[in-house]
């Protein structure tokens, strides 16, 4: 239920939250630039009773939410939300790329990621500590000595990091060293990593699964909201089809699709849909067009020598040139590039 507040008054909101967590349920409150409302999230069974808070003076109306996903909808709140990681910004009107290597492979690699990719105009330095690969013979990652890794880099440039935690037990230390978490496709639905993610308090990036629609892609968003963190970040990175030219097939549509039902910034990978470097340019100016707040693109110093994912890495020049295609297409959709 939503209990739209006629008083944003502290007290006043404090009270009417003490109401809602009295009858059994979790409050969450949103402030909006016209409004602030309270989400009454729990057990759908006696919900009704939450209609009495509307008897309260400093309430103006009490109504369901009528979406699955409660917290992610619009309903609760209708502006979009921002989300910032140092000088990243994603959602509102904000547009940041998120650029560097699959994977950390030694100190001098994402050294030199790290300031090609800001030399060009990224915002925030990504790369890979624990990988979760399909074939357990893979490269699995530098763990927590590749997570320090990223971390220096990112001090020693002045970018914020992101790399993927794979387990709940890890997201604690990923928390420590970076500033976003990742949550990647293969653990979109790993329920106990989405609180894990949650209860952080570090923003996510959540990636949507290859199998997933929408409205699951949404769901899982709803686990990592529900634990009180309102700083997620959805990424489209391809879902399977019966296509095989690309790794995956890019759903461009799900971007506007998702801006209509939900608050939440929607970024793009374009790397991991097309699985080809070709590809990533094209496919990062088809984000810019649809209305995507920001991109996460693989880059690295020599592709050819990659431990993973080389194929779908832009050279750091190809990156520029990136940068270079999107940044007209940024002016007319009316995103200002952090």
């Amino acid at each position: 239920m939503i209990i739209v507040m006629a008083s944003s008054k502290k007290e006043d909101v404090a009270h009417v939250v003490h109401k809602i967590e009295e009858m059994g349920y979790k409050a969450h409150v949103i402030v909006g630039v016209e409004r602030t409302v309270v989400a009454a999230v729990g057990d759908e069974r006696g919900k009704e009773r939450l209609i009495s808070l509307e008897a309260l003076p400093h309430v103006e109306k009490v109504f369901p939410i009528l979406k699955p996903f409660k917290l992610a909808g619009r309903e609760v709140k209708s502006e979009p939300s921002i989300v910032s990681a140092g000088k990243a910004r994603f959602g509102g009107g904000y547009f940041s790329v998120i650029a560097g290597p699959c994977a950390v492979e030694s100190e001098a690699q994402i050294r030199e990621s790290a300031r090609l990719v800001k030399a060009s105009g990224a915002a925030m330095l990504r790369g890979g500590a624990f990988k979760p690969r399909t074939s357990p013979y893979s490269f699995q990652g530098m763990e927590l000595e590749g997570l320090k890794l990223l971390w220096a880099a990112g001090q020693e440039t002045g970018l914020p990091v992101v790399t993927e935690a794979v387990t709940p037990d890890q997201v604690a230390v990923v928390a420590q060293f970076a500033d976003m978490i990742q949550i990647g496709a293969r653990n979109m639905q790993n329920f106990a990593l989405l609180r894990a993610a949650g209860k952080a308090g570090k923003p996510v990036i959540l990636k949507r699964g290859m199998m997933s629609t929408i409205n699951e892609f949404l769901m899982s968003a709803e686990y990592i909201l529900s634990e009180g963190n309102p700083d997620v970040i959805l990424c489209e990175r391809g879902i399977r089809t019966f296509e095989t030219e690309t790794r995956n097939t890019l759903d461009i549509q799900a971007v506007p699709v998702i801006r209509q039902v939900s608050h939440l910034p929607v970024i793009i990978d374009p790397s991991h849909a097309a699985g080809r470097w070709e590809l990533v340019t094209p496919m990062a100016c088809a984000a810019v067009a649809a209305g995507a707040d920001g991109l996460l693109v693989e880059v690295h110093p020599n592709p050819a020598e990659a431990m993973s994912d080389g194929q779908q890495s832009l050279k750091p020049e190809r990156f520029g040139q990136m940068m270079a295609a999107i940044r007209p297409l940024l002016d007319v959709m009316k995103r200002e590039l952090c």
